[in-house]
C-alpha cells in the first residue's frame, strides 16, 4: 500500500488528483487539524513540520480520526465552479479601493461632492474646481483620470461575470438537478440574490454534509467553549470554517430580518432581543445566521422552505 500525504495550502489540490488518477492513494491534511507543540517558543523547521505531518498522517491511517483532518479533494469542474464568484469578490474589493483612493485624493483639495457614480465623472474633472476656486493641478488630474479608467475596467469586468453567470444559469435545463438547480431554488426565497445563492452553492451547499452540526461548523458558526473545572464560557466563534460563507450569511441574516419579517426565524429573533440592547443583536444575529443556513441547506435538499419564508413564483 502506498500512501501519500502533503499539507493543503497554496499549491491548491491538482497534486492529489495527479496522483490519484495513476491510482495512488492520497490525501490533503487540513494544517489546522494537527496539534503543535504549546511552548512559548516551540522550534519550526522543514524537517520538524514534516515528522509532525507523517504522524498525525499514521495515526489517521490506524483509525484514529482525531490526529487529522483530510481536505476534502474537489474535481476540476468543482474548483473552476467557484472560480467567478471568488473574482467577483476581488473585483468588488479593486472597486471600493480605487473609489476610496479617488476620494481621499479629492478631499485633500476640499472636494466632496464629486459623483463617481455618473457615466461623465471623467468629463467632470476638467471643470471641477478645488475649495480655493482653482482648477486641479495637472498631476492630480491625471492621475485620476487613470484611476478612472481602472475603475470603468473593473466595473466592466464585474458585470461581464454577473451576465455570464445568468446566461449560463437560463441556459441550464429547468429540471435537471446538481448546482444550477440549487441556485435556482435559493434565489426565489425573497431577500436571497442571484450572487449570494451562487456564493452558497458553490462555496457549501453543494458538498455532502452530514447533518445540521456538519452545516454550521463547515461555515464556521459555532460556539468555542472555554471550560476547565468550575468555569464555564464562551470565546466566541470558533471561526474554523468558510470564511466566505460566515461572511455571507452574516449580511443575509440581517438582510432576512428585512425582507421576510414575517417568518419564523424573524420572529425568533425579535423575541430574543425585545430588550432592544447592541451587544443582544449581535450575539443573536449569528444565532439566526446559523439557524438560516441551515435552513437553506435543509431547502436544497429537501425542497421543504423554513417556517414562513416566501418564495417567488418560479
Amino acid at each position: 500500500r502506498i500512501a501519500v500525504a502533503y499539507e493543503a495550502a497554496g499549491d491548491g489540490f491538482w497534486l492529489a488528483r495527479w496522483l490519484r488518477a495513476r491510482g495512488i492513494e492520497a490525501y490533503a491534511i487540513h494544517p489546522a487539524s494537527v496539534a503543535v507543540s504549546r511552548e512559548h517558543r516551540r522550534a519550526k523547521t522543514d524537517r520538524l513540520d514534516t515528522e509532525l505531518l507523517m504522524r498525525a498522517f499514521l495515526g489517521w491511517l490506524r483509525g484514529e480520526k482525531r490526529h487529522c483532518s483530510m481536505a476534502p479533494i474537489p474535481t476540476l469542474e468543482e474548483e473552476d465552479a467557484r472560480r467567478p464568484n471568488r473574482e467577483r469578490e476581488t473585483l468588488v474589493g479593486d472597486k471600493t479601493r480605487i473609489i476610496n483612493h479617488i476620494k481621499a485624493i479629492l478631499a485633500r483639495f476640499g472636494i466632496r461632492s464629486f459623483r463617481l457614480s455618473l457615466r461623465q465623472a471623467a468629463d467632470r474633472l476638467e471643470t471641477i474646481r478645488t475649495a480655493e476656486g482653482t482648477p486641479l493641478p495637472d498631476n492630480t488630474r491625471a492621475e485620476l483620470y487613470r484611476f478612472l479608467e481602472r475603475l470603468s475596467l473593473v466595473r466592466e469586468q464585474i458585470r461581464t461575470i454577473e451576465q455570464e453567470r445568468l446566461r449560463r444559469l437560463a441556459a441550464a435545463p429547468a429540471a435537471a438537478n446538481g448546482p444550477h438547480a440549487m441556485v435556482r431554488l435559493l434565489a426565489r426565497v425573497i431577500g436571497v440574490g442571484v450572487e449570494t445563492a451562487d456564493m452558497l452553492v458553490h462555496e457549501m451547499l453543494s458538498r455532502k454534509l452530514r447533518d445540521r452540526r456538519a452545516v454550521a461548523r463547515y461555515a464556521g458558526l459555532t460556539g468555542s467553549p472555554d471550560e476547565s473545572g468550575k468555569r464555564r464560557r464562551e470565546k466566541g466563534l470558533a471561526r474554523a470554517g468558510n470564511a466566505r460563507v460566515r461572511r455571507g450569511m452574516i449580511q443575509l441574516a440581517w438582510r432576512f430580518l428585512r425582507f421576510q419579517k414575517d417568518s419564523g426565524l424573524a420572529r425568533w429573533f425579535q423575541a430574543r432581543t425585545a430588550d432592544g440592547r447592541k451587544t443582544t443583536r449581535k450575539t443573536m444575529i449569528v444565532a439566526l445566521a446559523r439557524k438560516l443556513l441551515i435552513g437553506l441547506w435543509r431547502l436544497v435538499i429537501t425542497g421543504e422552505p423554513p417556517q414562513g419564508v416566501t418564495l417567488r413564483a418560479a
